[in-house]
């Protein structure tokens, strides 16, 4: 009897096991550049926060054991790893995240922006999480770039690393910033959700990252 006890287990041992792998790695990059004010700044970490906390949002980062970070960026040489790596398995998992990030203080101030440098920096951190099947960086920004290289440079460099890039577009006048997301920054398979006015930021990131993490592309 001890001997069956024995051989089973040594075969349980050399099963393999099952790990769960996330569906989708999702970089939520932030910018704060000199055209960010205060207010501006709190409207984004807290719209963050509030949509990381709506329901629906919740149950599918749950269900997709998705992986969250987040990074601000401004000029060429500022960007930072605001929240790292957090896998959401449970609702305590992503209460931690939206609590992390309504705590978040502001990274930089009276700086340029460029968004090219916020992607290149971004690329990188998917090396932590090599299980994840998807891989998203979403740039939300109210400028086009006075600093730093070349943004589609960034963008080919993310396609040909099979990253997909969306973007929000926070519009001051006109369409100009959106247009330029759509040329320039997402990917082909990516998508743009303008936010008209800062104020529209909260409602505009919880489509986003509903849109994200629910495999629609595009």
């Amino acid at each position: 009897m001890n001997f069956v006890k024995i051989a089973f287990a040594s075969l349980l041992g050399a099963l393999p096991i099952s790990v769960h792998a996330c569906d989708t790695a999702l970089v939520l990059t932030i910018d704060v550049s000199n055209s960010i004010d205060v207010g501006e700044y709190r409207l984004q970490a807290d719209g963050l926060a509030d949509a990381l906390r709506d329901p629906e949002i919740v149950e599918t980062m749950i269900r997709t054991e998705t992986a969250v970070a987040v990074v601000q960026w401004s000029g060429a040489d500022k960007q930072e790893l605001s929240i790292p790596w957090i896998r959401i398995r449970t609702a305590l998992d992503a209460e931690y995240l939206a609590t992390q990030a309504r705590l978040m203080e502001r990274a930089f101030v009276l700086s340029d922006t460029a968004p090219a440098e916020a992607i290149y920096f971004s690329l990188p951190l998917f090396e932590q999480v090599p299980d994840c099947t998807r891989k998203v960086i979403d740039v939300s920004g109210d400028g086009t770039p006075n600093g730093g290289t070349a943004v589609r440079d960034a963008r080919n460099a993310a396609e040909r690393a099979g990253v997909t890039i969306n973007g929000i577009a926070i519009e001051s006048m006109g369409l100009a910033i959106t247009n330029f997301y759509r040329g320039a920054v997402i990917t082909r398979n990516g998508f743009v959700i303008t936010a008209r006015t800062h104020r529209e930021y909260p409602s505009a990131i919880r489509a986003k990252i509903l849109r994200e993490i629910s495999k629609i592309v595009g």
